[in-house]
């Protein structure tokens, strides 16, 4: 059974999530500060949960969480603990209610923060930031029953041994929180699957293929290949990304992505396996619906039921 997932967003439907500036928010007394990005957190937890609605109604089976969910949580002049907003309590109220609604429907949900997290940093001060918004994100993950926390190796800075080292030496020392939910996935300039197997299965993360990078970077490993070892790197159901290039593979940049995922995009490998695929394509929503019906007519086992 095929889960499709969404990507923080909408393209039609009126979702939206609200993110703040730390150059806005400075201009602001810390009260009026906190009471803003309070009154932001409750928002986005009431859309988190329509759009949990809107997956469920659509059968789309995972939902990837907004790393800003909580604005500027982190940042060093107007980051904030959430036991000191206004109305902390029911803030959390609100996003464990979206937990307990995806859990009794049955939908996953995911975080894939931003770039800028690097684990494998020679400067200890940046793989120290990224460990914070590692950490705010795995409490978030806590309160909505989130099992995933993606991110990429990071740089190789001129020496990848050296940088998957310090990647594995970051590992060791972060939360349990964190380390239960993190997984590696490949990029499309960097580290390839080749690359990272091998690191996942030694240190026990879960593997993220991306098909789209994959493609983009190759390595000598196929796609079959690539796939039955990602599904052996989990000890649950795997996640996987496609996407398609907005200008064709034969283009000089093939990495940007399209609108849609072309069919033929879609790896006939993964047709039969039970895992989660999260849909990177800027059409969201629109996107995810159009590669359903396209599976469907192809007797792909997919998750739910569409109802529109």
């Amino acid at each position: 059974m095929i889960r499709l997932g969404l990507c923080c967003k909408f393209y039609k439907e009126p979702v939206a999530f609200k993110a703040a500036t730390a150059t806005a928010l400075a201009r602001l007394p810390r009260e009026a500060q906190l009471e803003k990005l309070a009154a932001l957190a409750l928002h986005n937890a009431a859309a988190l949960r329509n759009a949990l609605g809107y997956c469920v109604a659509h059968g789309i089976g995972s939902f990837r969480v907004n790393s800003q969910i909580l604005p500027v949580k982190t940042h060093p002049a107007v980051g904030y603990a959430v036991e000191y907003l206004p109305e902390a309590a029911a803030i959390v109220a609100a996003f464990r209610g979206c937990g307990r609604f995806a859990r009794r429907h049955g939908l996953r949900l995911t975080f894939h923060p931003d770039q800028f997290i690097l684990l494998s940093a020679p400067d200890p001060e940046i793989t120290r930031k990224s460990v914070a918004d590692l950490v705010y994100q795995a409490e978030v993950a806590e309160w909505v029953e989130a099992d995933v926390i993606n991110i990429h190796a990071g740089g190789a800075y001129s020496d990848k041994p050296a940088a998957l080292a310090r990647l594995a030496a970051t590992l060791e020392r972060l939360p349990k929180n964190v380390r239960a939910r993190l997984t590696l996935e490949n990029d499309d300039r960097l580290y390839t699957p080749a690359d990272l197997l091998p690191f996942c299965r030694a240190h026990g993360v879960p593997f993220v293929y991306d098909v789209h990078h994959h493609r983009c970077l190759p390595d000598g490993l196929t796609e079959s290949e690539v796939t039955r070892q990602a599904v052996a790197a989990w000890n649950r159901e795997p996640l996987f990304h496609v996407s398609s290039p907005r200008d064709g593979y034969g283009a000089i940049n093939p990495r940007p992505h399209h609108d849609y995922i072309k069919p033929s995009d879609f790896p006939a490998a993964w047709r039969g396996l039970d895992v989660t695929v999260e849909v990177e394509a800027k059409a969201k929503e629109v996107a995810v619906a159009r590669l359903r019906r396209t599976l469907a007519r192809g007797n792909v086992a997919l998750w739910g039921t569409l109802t529109t």
